[in-house]
């Protein structure tokens, strides 16, 4: 399955760049996301809580990001594993293009497969609740990377207060990365749409 996207983020490139490839920042905005964390310079773990319908689950799993273009690109691959729930794995490229010093497009396109029980739901719901987070994560990802900068501490709060609370039948990610998913971010949520 294949997700595209664009978005337009109101904030340089540099500092779109910076708040993709923080940890804290996607932690706060990835719908279910308990834990993200870098594990080398270009990797990182990820811990996500989700439900797809009847479907309730843990995913971990692994973010490797490649051919990275700073502050422009990067691919990243991911790979999650939520149990009797299922897989997820897949890649997803990243492209930024600074439209003025002030506003960055974000372009992405996913490509995951997944298996299991999340697999037997039935397409429409997957796609609606991948559709619900890819939203809800930009939603808090633009209100993070958006605000002034905050003190220290306060982007957690900025981004919670943000993200909408998940509901029980949609609560990635990509994967996801990705989103993002993104972007990661994100990178479980776009391995489970």
């Amino acid at each position: 399955m294949e997700l595209n996207g664009e978005r337009n983020i109101q904030a340089s490139i540099e500092k779109t760049w910076a708040s993709l490839n923080d940890p804290e920042v996607l932690k706060q905005c990835i719908p279910g996301c308990e834990s993200l964390e870098r594990t080398a310079d270009d990797t990182f773990t990820a811990a996500l809580a989700l439900k797809i319908g009847p479907v309730n689950a843990k995913f971990k799993g692994l973010v490797r990001l490649s051919e990275l273009n700073a502050p422009n690109s990067y691919t990243l691959s991911f790979e999650g594993q939520g149990g009797m729930a299922g897989f997820g794995k897949g890649t997803a490229a990243v492209n930024l293009t600074a439209e003025s010093p002030a506003q960055t497009r974000l372009n992405y396109t996913a490509n995951a497969k997944v298996g299991g029980k999340i697999a037997q739901v039935g397409s429409r719901l997957v796609d609606a609740t991948a559709a619900k987070m890819a939203e809800d994560f930009f939603k808090a990802f633009e209100v993070a990377v958006e605000a002034p900068a905050p003190a220290e501490g306060e982007v957690a709060a900025t981004a919670a207060a943000a993200a909408p609370a998940a509901p029980a039948t949609a609560s990635k990610q990509t994967w996801l990365w990705g989103a993002a998913v993104v972007v990661g971010l994100a990178a479980l949520y776009f391995a489970l749409r």
